[in-house]
C-alpha cells in the first residue's frame, strides 16, 4: 500500500535529482526518435565546447531523432568552469551511449570516472574526436593512476601519444597556422568524396587554425578533408601557399584492449566559432548518423535551434556564471 502510494506520488510530482542539475538531456522531437543515444563530452579551456555541444545536441535531437546528453566541466555548485579539469559529472552515462562526441582538453578525471571512459573506448562503439580531444587527457596530479597512459604526453610503447596516439594516430603537435591570425578552410579529399559523411559538405571554414600532424601520421587513416591555412581570419582570405595542407578530418579503426574494434572520426576543426559553418555542422551530423548505422540524407538539416552566436576562442574567455541548468531544454 505504502509502496503504491510512493510510486504514484513520484509520478505526479517528479523530483529534480542532483544528476539532472549536473548534465542536460535533449529528448528527440515527437515522432522522430531513432532509438540511438549520444553523450557529448564538453571540457576544454579554449574553444568553447560548453557552448557548441549543447547546440549540436539540440540539432541532433530535434532534427535527427537522437537522445543527446551533454556533460560539462563544472564546479561543485553546477557552475560551468572549463578550467576545472577534474570534475565532469555523469561519466557513468557513457555505459548506455551508442556514440560519444569527445571534446575534452587536458582533463584528469578521478579513476572511477576515467574507468567509465575507458570501458566505453573498449566497447567497440564509435567515437567522434573534436579539435583538442586529440590531447584529451593530461596527468599531472596522479601519475600513478592506471589510466595515466592516456595522457597526451605519454611515451610508453603501450600507448605512445596517449589517448590520441592510440585512437586517431595523433596527439598534440603544433599550430600549423598562426594561431588567432590565420583561419582554415576545409578541402574535401577527392578520393573519398562519395563517403556519406561528406554528403552536401562543400564549404567548410573555421577561424581556428590548422593543426599540424606528426610525420608518422597513420597510413591506415581515411582522410575525408584536408586543412588549408589562410593568410587571415576571413573566409575570402587567400591561402598561405608557404604552408602545406594537413589532414583535418579522418576516419580510423581502433582495436581496444578487449579485442573489439571501434570506428573513430577525428576532426581537428571544431571550435564553437567554427561550427557557425553550416557544412561543418552537417559533417558532424552526417558522422553521427553514419557511425551509428543510420542512413545519411543527401542534405541533412542542420539549422540551429534558437540563437547560435558562439564566443570567440581564447583562454579564460568563457561566459562566467553560466549554470548547467541554463542549457536545459525549454
Amino acid at each position: 500500500m505504502h509502496r503504491f502510494l510512493w510510486i504514484s506520488m513520484a509520478a505526479l510530482f517528479p523530483i529534480l535529482t542532483q544528476g539532472a542539475a549536473q548534465w542536460v538531456t535533449y529528448e528527440p522531437a515527437a515522432g522522430k526518435a531513432n532509438g540511438k543515444t549520444i553523450v557529448l563530452l564538453s571540457g576544454d579551456e579554449e574553444y568553447r565546447s560548453e557552448e557548441s555541444l549543447p547546440q549540436m545536441g539540440r540539432i541532433l535531437s530535434q532534427r535527427h531523432g537522437f537522445k543527446c546528453t551533454v556533460l560539462f566541466t563544472q564546479d561543485a555548485d553546477g557552475t560551468i568552469n572549463p578550467n576545472n579539469q577534474t570534475n565532469i559529472p555523469g561519466m557513468h552515462l557513457l555505459g548506455s551511449a551508442d556514440l560519444v562526441i569527445n571534446q575534452f582538453r587536458f582533463r584528469e578525471l578521478p579513476d572511477a570516472d576515467m574507468k567509465q571512459f575507458v570501458d566505453y573506448l573498449n566497447s567497440g562503439k564509435p567515437m567522434i574526436v573534436l579539435r583538442t580531444a586529440t590531447h584529451a587527457f593530461a596527468y599531472s596530479r596522479n601519475k600513478q593512476s592506471p589510466y595515466a597512459k592516456y595522457s597526451w604526453d605519454y611515451k610508453g610503447a603501450d600507448a605512445p601519444g596517449g589517448f590520441g596516439g592510440l585512437t586517431v594516430g595523433e596527439t598534440w603537435t603544433y599550430h600549423h597556422g598562426d594561431h588567432g591570425k590565420e583561419a582554415s578552410r576545409g578541402l574535401v579529399d577527392g578520393k573519398n568524396r562519395k563517403h556519406p559523411i561528406l554528403n552536401s559538405v562543400n564549404d567548410v571554414f573555421g577561424p581556428s587554425d590548422v593543426y599540424g600532424v606528426n610525420p608518422d601520421f597513420p597510413a591506415d587513416a581515411t582522410i575525408l578533408m584536408h586543412g588549408l591555412t589562410l593568410t587571415g581570419m576571413n573566409p575570402n582570405d587567400p591561402p598561405n601557399i608557404k604552408k602545406a595542407i594537413m589532414p583535418l578530418v579522418w576516419l580510423r579503426d581502433y582495436k581496444g584492449e578487449t579485442g573489439k574494434t571501434s570506428k573513430i572520426l577525428c576532426s581537428t576543426i571544431g571550435a564553437a566559432i567554427d561550427l557557425v559553418s553550416e557544412d561543418l555542422r552537417r559533417l558532424v551530423v552526417n558522422a553521427c548518423l553514419n557511425l551509428t548505422g543510420l542512413p545519411v540524407p543527401e542534405k541533412a538539416d542542420v539549422t540551429p535551434i534558437g540563437e547560435f552566436k558562439p564566443t570567440m576562442f581564447g583562454f579564460n574567455g568563457y561566459k562566467k556564471g553560466v549554470k548547467v541548468s541554463d542549457h536545459a531544454a525549454p
